[in-house]
């Protein structure tokens, strides 16, 4: 007996003071994603928002900082594959957010002496759903 299930459009998660909020689509038909902390207020859209898909998942990148001859900060969310259930559209859910710092210069990153990348993880708890837009 097949059991009915759709894809999840809508990623809402929270964890260690951050809130993630990631659409696959909107009204407008572009994915957006909204990211919050103590020091951020964020809200991409589009091509602001870059995916690759991978065999753990999508993975969902954005910048939400830049300081010119200094460093670039990205958050990465890691989106698994979901089956919903049909009756309810939506199901909890956990999974993680990499928070890179990239150091540069305004040589260009060859010019950093050490470690070019440093990584944190963030743990994020939250609903999948699938909404129409």
């Amino acid at each position: 007996m097949a059991v009915d299930t759709i894809d999840a459009n809508l990623f809402e998660l929270e964890g260690y003071g951050v809130q993630i909020s990631y659409s696959k689509s909107s009204i407008t038909g572009d994915p957006r994603f909204s990211y919050n902390d103590a020091d951020h207020d964020l809200n991409f859209s589009g091509n602001e928002i870059r995916v690759e898909g991978t065999e753990i998942g999508d993975l969902v990148t954005v910048t939400i900082e830049t300081v010119s001859d200094l460093r670039t900060v990205t958050v990465t969310l890691l989106v698994p594959e979901f089956n919903l259930p049909q009756d309810t559209k939506q199901s909890p859910f956990e999974t993680e957010a990499v928070v890179t710092t990239h150091r540069t210069t305004i040589g260009g990153p060859s010019l950093v002496q050490g470690q070019l990348k440093s990584y944190e993880t963030v743990a994020l708890q939250g609903t999948a759903r699938q909404v129409l837009f």
